[in-house]
């Protein structure tokens, strides 16, 4: 029986070591290699935007309204591409971010580690469980993307009003959202300090963008009733999304060793 457990536990270790590994090779070919990931946003987003605006009557409207119909798509394909490599720029020497003064994630004793002892410890990086969560940031990006272009025929030439504002908002939030879980994982890919309160944020201003948008377009008497349904499950599911978010992953970004070793650099004392 003994023999057995410790031949599972060895099993278990090599696993989770192979999985560290793994996670240890990812983490290093999405910073080397993020121009080529961006290379394949660009091909595979703008194919996905070119059967949206050929789904409708994009080519029968005069060549000026075929540009108004074709720019928000060019905001879709190109925000995320300008915040990724905006975001390497801004955070290009993150090893040198100063500590912030104040401690918003003061649950547990701690003991702080300077820079320098922080990024030898075993812990630092973003390689393990953390490697899930910035996955989780990037496939954000296609996620709303998708969800707009399956939600929202390109605009004609006299749109309704409601329709117009119904656009021009969930535009707003697929572009503002995206870019930002873009900046989020690249901070977090260069173990800038900010990282855990800018991704709070995020999850705000993203369950704040799905109440605006509910509130406007709640207001809007000549809203189509079948519209105003489909629109309350996509809302609703935008708003589940991020609470799952928040409660998966809001403990760990207090509690995890690794976290705190590489963002707070600090221990438990």
């Amino acid at each position: 029986m003994a023999h057995g457990i410790e031949r599972m536990g060895r099993k278990v270790g090599g696993f989770a070591r192979s999985l560290h590994g793994r996670s240890v090779v990812l983490v290093d070919r999405l910073d080397r290699g993020h121009r080529r990931l961006l290379l394949y946003w660009t091909m595979a987003a703008s194919f996905a935007c070119g059967i949206r605006l050929s789904s409708g009557s994009f080519l029968h409207l005069p060549l000026p309204a075929q540009f108004s119909a074709a720019l928000p798509y060019v905001l879709i394909v190109g925000a995320p591409i300008a915040s990724v490599l905006l975001a390497f720029h801004w955070f290009r020497g993150a090893q040198t971010f100063p500590q912030p003064h104040y401690r918003f994630a003061v649950y547990g004793r701690w003991r702080g580690l300077a820079a320098a002892e922080a990024r030898a410890h075993p812990l630092y990086g973003v390689t393990g469980i953390m490697t899930s969560l910035m996955l989780g940031m990037l496939f954000n990006v296609p996620v709303r993307t998708l969800e707009f272009l399956a939600a929202m025929p390109a605009l004609g030439a006299a749109p309704p009003a409601w329709f117009g504002s119904l656009y021009m908002l969930m535009l707003a939030d697929a572009v503002l959202i995206s870019s930002l879980y873009a900046v989020a994982f690249v901070a977090a890919l260069r173990h800038v300090p900010l990282f855990p309160r800018l991704l709070v944020a995020i999850w705000g201003l993203d369950v704040l963008m799905q109440l605006v948008i509910a509130n406007v377009m709640g207001g809007m008497a000549d809203l189509p009733p079948n519209v105003a349904g489909a629109l309350q499950g996509l809302l609703e599911g935008n708003l589940d999304k991020v609470l799952i978010s928040v409660g998966l992953w809001f403990p760990y970004l207090l509690l995890s060793k690794r976290v705190n070793v590489t963002f707070r650099h600090r221990v438990p004392d």
